[in-house]
This record gives structure tokens, C-alpha cells and sequence, in this order.
């Protein structure tokens, strides 16, 4: 099986879930006024995306050199992070059996591609941009402070730490997917997980928005949770690696936040109560 075989497959399955999102969760009535709504919003978040694109630019090239630039300047953590948590991804491992395995993979491909783009199709059908531009500037800070982190922080996961006792089940259960992570993840580029980052990123961005798309929050939610778990069943990622990842996608959003809103804008004021990372992002914007 070819790369393009497997980016097809990725492609067909996550445009399935698009379509089943938009009827499920946006609904016929947006949808109708769907087009002028996508054409304004893709005008008001136009510098965002730029911004977002060059800074996946700029990851695409510096992730073939930060390995070498890591062993260079970085600081190897990963026998701190194996002392920290000792054999707890093994021991959650103990719980693997071959459907819960190919569960997690599918969460863990196909499930994270379509947490990462349907809310940007989604949020294109709002009235109010905010949604659709934190979603954005969350994104390019996540990549953009995940990559300082692979330079400056050099980490094994527990698949390549302690083999005898953490299998490798992704890869495991699906040979294949190694064609897709092997072109953007490097062995010790796990601290912390972008995987949980995005994710939980996501999540954040729903909650923080709950009115723009209210069937979504849950879904996100539980999507996030699920990818989290993902990652530890399927020996990538230490339990460490998630916390550090929930804990940059609340300083995004944070950013993102404070970023986008306007005192003027419909929806939640920024310094609600309701939400931790609002108070974060009020404090930010002071």
C-alpha cells in the first residue's frame, strides 16, 4: 500500500464525517444561507490564515532540521518523564484487546483529522467570524510553541523506552499508518503531544463558543477525551505528554481569545466567569 493509497482512504472517510457533521450538527437551515456566510468569513479571517499558513510552512521546514538542532541546544527529558510516570502506559496496556486497539487507531487517524477540520468548515457557516479566528490563531500558536518545545525539549516516547513492556499498537494494528505519521512525526518530538494539544484545543474552542454550534461542544468534548486516550493506549505518548499538551492548548485558545474579541461582539463577554481560560485570556488582554 502506497502513501497516496492511505491519504485517500483518510480523505474519503473524514469528507463522510463532514458531510454526516454538517446535516447532523450545522443542520438544512444554515446551511442554506451557508455560501454568502463562508465568503464573508473567509474575507474577515483571511490575515489569520495567512499567518497560520506560514507558520505550517516554516514547522514543515524547520521538522527536518530540529532534530539535529535539538541534539544541538535541546535538554533530553525522557528518563525524567520514564521516572515520573514508571510503567503507566504499560499498565494501561493491559486493557488492550483487538477491537479496543482498532478503535483507538481509527480515533487516533481518522477521528483527530476530522476534530481538526470540521470545525473550520463548520464555524465558516457562522454569522460571527470570532469562532472561526480564535480557531486559527489557537492552531498557529499550538504549532508555533510545540515546535520550540521538539527543539528545546528532547523526549522518547514509551513505545521506544521500555519496548518489552509498551507494544507499539498502532502500527500494530495497521502497518500502513507509519507511511502517514512518518512524514510528520520524529521519535523524540513527543513532548508535549500536539495530538492532545489540537484536540483539546478544539474542545476549548467549543465550549468557549457553545452558542455558534451547541450540538458540537459535547461531541468535541468527548472526540478530545477519546484522542487523549488514544495516544497513551497506543504507546506514543506518556501521560506527561498529554497534561503538557491540555495545558498549551488552554494557553492557545487563551491567545486566541484575547486575539479575536471585541467588547462590541455578540456571544460570552471575555472576562465570564464561566470558563477558566477566559479569565486567562482577560488577564492576557490587560
Amino acid at each position: 500500500m502506497t502513501l497516496a493509497t492511505v491519504l485517500a482512504q483518510l480523505a474519503t472517510a473524514v469528507l463522510a464525517l463532514h458531510l454526516l457533521g454538517l446535516a447532523a450538527l450545522v443542520g438544512p437551515q444554515r446551511l442554506v444561507g451557508a455560501p454568502r456566510r463562508v465568503r464573508a468569513n473567509l474575507r474577515r479571517v483571511a490575515p489569520t490564515l495567512a499567518v497560520l499558513v506560514v507558520v505550517l510552512a516554516v514547522n514543515g521546514v524547520v521538522r527536518d532540521v530540529g532534530v539535529e538542532l535539538s541534539w544541538l541546544i535541546g535538554v533530553n527529558i525522557t528518563a525524567a518523564i520514564h521516572a515520573l510516570e514508571g510503567g503507566f502506559v504499560a499498565r494501561l496496556q493491559t486493557f488492550a484487546s483487538p477491537p479496543l486497539t482498532a478503535f483507538f487507531s481509527a480515533v487516533y487517524v481518522f477521528g483527530y483529522a476530522f476534530l481538526l477540520t470540521f470545525p473550520v468548515v463548520a464555524y465558516l457557516t457562522c454569522e460571527d467570524a470570532r469562532p472561526l479566528r480564535t480557531l486559527l490563531v489557537a492552531y498557529a500558536v499550538n504549532y508555533a510553541l510545540g515546535l520550540v518545545c521538539y527543539v528545546v525539549f528532547i523526549s522518547y516516547g514509551p513505545r521506544n523506552v521500555t519496548p518489552e513492556a509498551v507494544r507499539s499498537l498502532l502500527y500494530a494494528n495497521w502497518p500502513q499508518a507509519q507511511l502517514l505519521t512518518g512524514r510528520v512525526n520524529r521519535n523524540t518530538n513527543v513532548f508535549p503531544s500536539l495530538h492532545v494539544s489540537l484536540s483539546v484545543t478544539v474542545a476549548f474552542v467549543a465550549a468557549r463558543y457553545r452558542e455558534a454550534l451547541p450540538r458540537w461542544r459535547p461531541i468535541a468534548a468527548a472526540l478530545a477525551g477519546t484522542i487523549a486516550a488514544s495516544t497513551m493506549y497506543l504507546g506514543i505518548h506518556w501521560a506527561t505528554d498529554v497534561v503538557a499538551g491540555a495545558a498549551l492548548a488552554a494557553v492557545a485558545v487563551a491567545v486566541g481569545t484575547a486575539a479575536t474579541a471585541s467588547p462590541e461582539a455578540s456571544g460570552p463577554a471575555l472576562d465570564d466567569p464561566n470558563t477558566w481560560y477566559d479569565r486567562v485570556a482577560a488577564w492576557i488582554r490587560r
